[in-house]
This record gives C-alpha cells, structure tokens and sequence, in this order.
C-alpha cells in the first residue's frame, strides 16, 4: 500500500484563554496522496486554517497546544517525520522545501520594502544554496511559468505595484521555487475576481499535474473546488462532518451542514425566494423553511421600469487618470477609467454593476458619490446635476447617498464602539437632537440588522466579518437614503454568511424602499439581488439588461467569459 503524503491522525488543537481552555480542533483525521488534491472546505471559525498551520507548527505555543494526535509527513528522500513533534530545525528544512504555502492575502505576505524578484531569489538561495545570478534565473523562469505579464519587469516590482491576481502568483513561484512536495493553499482566490480566481486555479491544477506534488486547498466555498479536487473534507466547528470524493459530497450529501454549505449559494436560487441558511438544515426548522419559501417571496418586488422616472440619470460620464506627463506638467495621457458611460437607475431598482478588477466599476461607483473627481458629464439626482453643486451645497445632499465598502473593518474606527459608529452621521447632519435619541435609533438599527442591543458599547475588533458587514449597513441606513452603492459588500464572506446578508438585503430594501447600485465580480450573486445587470470592460458598458436575460443569455463574449470563470457553475445550472 503506498504512503500518503501527508497522513493527520486523531488530530486536537486546543487554545489557552482568559476563560479557559478552548478546543478548536476535535480529533479529526484525514490523509493527502501524491498527486492528489484534497479541499477542506467550511465556514469561518470550523478550524480548516487551524488544521494547515498546525502542520508548518505555524502557531504559537502557548496559546496553542498540541495534547494528541500525529500529522505524518513523507519527506522527498522516503523517510516519515511526524511534523508535530519535529524539531525546530527540522521545520526550517521541511517549511518552503518539502511544504509550500499560500496564504489568503498576498500583500500581508510579501514584504513591502523589497522587489517581487528579491523576495523569490532569498527563498530559493536559503534552501537550494545557489549564487545570486542563478537565483534570478530561475525566478524569472518561474515567474514566466506562473503567467507574469512581462515577467523579466516584475523582477524589480514592488508588491503595491501589482494587482491582487499578479500578487498571488508571485506568491505561487514563491512556493513552487522549490519543488515542494506538497502545496496547502489557504483561500488563495477569495478576493479575487472571478475571470482571475479561475486563471489561478488552472495555475494550481498545471503545476500539480507537472510537479505530481499533493495539494491541501483551503476553502469556505464548494463551488471553487467542485473543478480541481479529488477529495472534499468538510468541517465544522473543529470536527469533519463529512469527507469523500467530490462526485459523492456534491451528488448526494449526506451531514446537514454540507447540505446548507451547498444549498446556500445564490446560483441555485431564483429571484425573490429567500436563501437557505445554515440553521435552516441544523434545525428541524427546515421542512418549515422549505414550505414557507415554496414560491418566492412575496415582500421582493421587481419595479416596472416602463413609466417612472430615474431616480439618478449617468450621462457621458468620464473619469479619467493622469497616465504620462510633458513638460510643465501637462498629462499626455490619461487611463480612462470610466468611458463615456450612459444609463439610468429607477426608483426602488437594484441595479448590478459587473465586471473585472480595472474594469471601472468601483471608479463609477464612487464617482457617483463624488468620491472622486470626475473628468465630464453629469450625474442627475430626481432632474438635479450633483457635479455641479458646491462641496457644501452637496455636503447637505450627502445623507441622501451611501456607500457600503468591501472591507468593513477598514470602514470602522477601531477606537470607537459600534454604536457610537452608527450615531455619529445622525448627530452630524443633526437628525437627532442628542446622544440620547441616537442611542435609541442606533438600538433599533441594531435589532433590524440581526443584531443585539447588548453590542452598543463593543469595538470592530470583537465582532466576525459578517457582523461588521451588519454594522456598515446600519450606520448606511441610519440617515434614511434613497440612494445606497452596495461595493463588493458581500465578496469576501463565507457562503453561508453571504446568503444571510442577501437576505438581510432584500429584507431591508423593502422597508427602507431605497435605490441602490450593487458592485461585485461574482454574476451569480448580481442575478439574485439585481434587477437589471449592466456589465462593464475596460471603462466602458459591455452589455446592459434585464438580470435574468443577461445570466442566462449573454450577447457578448465578455459576458460569457465571466459566466463560465464562476467556479463550478456547471452544477450550478445542470
């Protein structure tokens, strides 16, 4: 019988804390082959990461501790080392040599002060004992390997002057610079849109069918590994639930939660019809849930966009960027980030703004809020051109138009309470008379958005990514807009955490009956929560039209192309 690669045995993680000793991971057992590709898929929180650190000894001791368990490792000369018990120096030899990783985010991973080139170069110098000239050889082969654009400049590039996708895959010649036997990919396209995760998926799968390294891939989402794993290992709160091939865990699941994780993604869902969650199939709640929501939900209502009048008017808007410069200053070209865009939102519509990193998307979004300068145009709010108004004359029209950013925490001030966070715009534009009365509408934007008085005097740092999400939409609601831009507000959550705040979405656009203009890459989710779709390239509208039309029937190939680059959408749709 031939050896795993990587053999994890009745595996226990625990944490020391104030309250005591906290047990994140439960025993848990499961094995990676040569060759083979194996998921270990789960929400925040299930103890998937936990898992792979353990195997590098990635986490401190304290506050972890290992009681019991084995995680055996196959070296590339045959010889079996159990990694929990390896010596330090051991580790030194096994980490980047024989075990690559790649983690989430790249920027937190590349040291900002040195070129892209400098950084692979000390990796394969301090394991492969080569000069400095055959070092940045081999990198730029490897950077050409993993698809650089112009790999021989990317040599001297700094890690800020690449984009999230190029990032990642100086990350990946980082760990393949060593022809690592086996490969743990923490979320490694989470961020990423969808056109580029797809690209550094089929990056993964071609170097493994090259190399015949074995592949840990880290995920909290089963629609990206539905294509590239062999095997799925499903985890939830620190034990597997359920493991198998991927044919079986998609075909016929068997544990409640790989039910929801499946069910849960707004692909599978029509309009209208309210998202599975993860305690609607832990709870005997779900045979109710499915009753309830047999036919869509009759409080989402999709307006006629025949006879009313827009609600905001785009047009001939261009924002561009100063590229080049002459002499005294003069710009000879500019990126136009935004290219002569025309199209109109209706009162009460949610409209999908889709497309690429660079696209403009976020640009237009922003722009829309005066938020950055634009170049010409107009943008007509009920008949009334925005751009033409004074800072202060518009600083009085700012309550009436929202924005709800990707990264929540970056939106919060970590030294000020949630709940003083969302009562600072009311007090600001002076909708409430004093600290009291915003208390008690904060109180009641908290209830609305799922959450809890009790959370009024808690900081950012103690609330998950999905609660934030919930306090960056109260405080956008505490002013009463009509108008809010949603931007990639729901792309980095779990997919179960995802599907509560689309429902908390449709749920809120009701009562509130505001307008809204919903960014992000990921057309899938734009389809559930969108009326109408308009896709952008390169600064400019690609396609424009109903949502449903454009999911299911795209004229243009750009369209397509991001159609067929989300992740297992062909069991979405079959």
């Amino acid at each position: 019988m031939i050896k795993p690669l990587l053999d994890i045995t009745n595996l226990e993680v625990n944490f020391k804390t104030e309250e005591g000793l906290v047990k994140a991971i439960h025993g848990i057992s499961f094995s990676v082959g040569k060759g083979e590709t194996v998921a270990v898929v789960g929400e925040s929180g299930s103890g998937k990461s936990v898992t792979a650190l353990s195997a590098l000894q990635l986490i401190p001791q304290p506050p972890a501790s290992y009681p019991n368990g084995n995680i055996n490792f196959t070296k590339k000369d045959g010889s079996v080392i159990d990694l929990l018990k390896a010596s330090a120096k051991e580790m030194q030899g096994i980490r980047g040599n024989e075990i690559a990783m790649i983690f989430q985010e790249p920027m937190t991973s590349l040291n900002p002060v040195f070129t892209c080139g400098m950084q692979v170069m000390e990796a394969i110098q301090l394991h492969q004992k080569v000069n400095k000239e055959e070092a940045s050889k081999r990198t730029l082969q490897l950077f050409e390997k993993v698809k650089l654009p112009n790999p021989a400049s990317m040599l001297s590039r700094y890690p800020h002057q690449l984009s999230g996708g190029q990032k990642q895959r100086v990350m990946i010649a980082m760990a393949m610079s060593c022809n690592p036997s086996l490969l743990i990919a923490d979320e490694p396209t989470t961020a990423l849109d969808v056109t580029v995760q797809n690209t550094i998926l089929q990056l993964i799968k071609e170097l493994q069918q090259e190399t015949g390294m074995g592949v840990l891939f880290i995920t909290h989402d089963l629609g990206v590994v539905h294509d590239i794993a062999d095997k799925i290992v499903v985890m939830y709160k620190g034990q597997i639930v359920e493991q198998g091939s991927v044919r079986d865990i998609f075909d016929n699941p068997q544990h409640p939660y790989t039910k929801a994780l499946l069910a849960c993604r707004p692909a599978l869902h029509s309009k209208g019809k309210k998202l599975p969650v993860v305690s609607d199939f832990l709870e005997v709640e779900n045979e109710k849930w499915k009753v309830e929501n047999e036919n869509p939900n009759p409080n989402i209502q999709i307006p006629n966009h025949k006879s009313p009048t827009p609600l905001l008017q785009i047009q001939n808007l261009n924002v561009w960027f100063p590229e080049q410069k002459k002499l005294f200053g003069k710009s000879s070209s500019y990126i136009k980030a935004v290219n002569n865009v025309s199209f109109d939102v209706y009162n009460g519509e949610t409209l999908g703004l889709v497309g690429e990193s660079g696209c403009g998307k976020t640009t237009l979004g922003r722009a829309l809020l005066r938020l950055v300068d634009t170049t010409s145009g107009s943008i007509l709010l009920n008949g009334e051109n925005i751009l033409s108004k004074s800072s202060a004359a518009f600083k009085q029209q700012r309550k009436d138009l929202q924005i709800v950013f990707q990264d929540p925490y970056s939106s919060l001030n970590p030294r000020i309470s949630i709940g003083d966070a969302i009562a600072e715009p009311m007090l600001v534009h002076q909708l409430k008379p004093n600290q009291k009365k915003a208390k008690e509408k904060v109180m009641e934007l908290l209830e609305k958005v799922n959450l809890t008085p009790d959370h009024f005097n808690r900081y950012p740092h103690e609330f998950s990514g999905g609660q934030r999400q919930r306090i960056v939409i109260a405080r956008a609601l505490a002013l009463h807009p009509s108008f809010i831009v949603w931007d990639e507000s729901v792309s980095a959550l779990d997919v179960s955490v995802q599907a509560q705040v689309l429902n908390l979405l449709n749920d809120l656009k009701q009562e509130f009956n505001f307008t809204s203009i919903f960014i992000s890459h990921d057309l899938s989710v734009v389809r559930y929560i969108c009326d109408r779709i308009v896709v952008m390239n390169k600064g400019q509208i690609e396609e424009m039209g109903n949502a449903e039309e454009i999911y299911f029937s795209p004229k243009t190939a750009y369209t397509r192309q991001l159609l067929d680059a989300i992740p297992g959408r062909t069991a979405q749709v079959s």
